[in-house]
């Protein structure tokens, strides 16, 4: 499977990983069975967060990832109210109780709060230090709030920003992605299928996504995923509880869309106007 660098560990990370967000929801052995085919399939980036199921989901990946774990590359997120100093390590050490492990590959501060990103940042490095993760992000930053972010840490040590990004939400392509890569900071896009709003086939973005997923023999989702990740530092991270679907998403990452097809869909799904920020769910 295609990867992307995420410099500041460094590590190469799956293009096309697996999302969890409202996993909860889903029949737990067929979540858990869509998982582990994910794993198989080479999705071996799996982002979940303490948010999802009020720590649920973090249980159902644990049970996925027995006697898995060092397949994968897990990430969790800590909520912005708990992300002081002492908050941050006492989250994550709940996190690493339900996900039954020692440690976090990733661990990301899921949007911004009340606490001192300097406070968030001092308990990400102490959970660093002791062993607990390996690296450390942010999701759902603007470039603003990266920029103030870069001013209470290192150079080079934020892993990836993650957030909202699908056909129909492109906003990101404004100032986010291009200063993103700029610094070299992956970006890790959630939803790719637009929390239920993907393109309906008799649209005319539907008719385009069927005739280029016809010329490779895939999916209009496999096209789509092939869209999010046509160029660095893109990560996507769909959520699937199904197998067949998980074993689809994989396929996508190798992959390619012409120029020509990548000029199609674009049209297809113009970006829009710049609004400022970052869109969210």
């Amino acid at each position: 499977m295609r990867t992307c660098r995420f410099p500041a560990v460094p590590i190469d990370v799956p293009v096309v990983g697996q999302g969890t967000w409202n996993l909860e929801r889903a029949d737990r052995g067929e979540a858990i069975a869509a998982l582990r085919a994910g794993l198989d399939a080479g999705m071996t980036h799996v982002d979940t967060a303490e948010m999802y199921g009020d720590g649920e989901v973090e249980r159902l990946v644990g049970e996925a990832l027995a006697g898995r774990r060092d397949e994968s590359i897990l990430v969790s997120k800590v909520l912005p109210q708990h992300a002081d100093r002492e908050g941050t390590v006492r989250a994550c050490e709940r996190s690493l109780e339900r996900l039954k492990t020692d440690w976090l590959d990733g661990y990301l501060l899921h949007w911004v709060g009340r606490h001192p990103l300097g406070e968030t940042v001092a308990g990400f490095e102490r959970l660093r230090e002791t062993g607990k993760i390996r690296w450390w992000g942010v999701s759902n930053f603007d470039e603003r709030k990266l920029a103030e972010l870069g001013r209470v840490t290192d150079e080079g040590a934020i892993a990836c920003n993650q957030v909202l990004y699908h056909l129909g939400e492109r906003a990101i392509e404004h100032a986010v992605l291009p200063y993103c890569t700029e610094l070299g900071i992956p970006v890790v896009g959630y939803s790719p299928f637009g929390s239920g709003t993907f393109p309906a086939p008799e649209s005319e973005g539907g008719r385009v996504l069927d005739a280029i997923a016809r010329a490779h023999g895939a999916t209009p989702r496999q096209v789509a995923l092939a869209f999010l990740v046509r160029e660095a530092p893109l990560v996507t991270i769909p959520r699937t509880s199904r197998a067949a679907h998980a074993r689809d998403n994989a396929a996508a990452a190798d992959l390619e869309l012409t120029p020509q097809e990548v000029d199609r869909i674009d049209r297809a799904f113009p970006r829009g106007p710049w609004r400022g920020g970052v869109p969210v769910i």
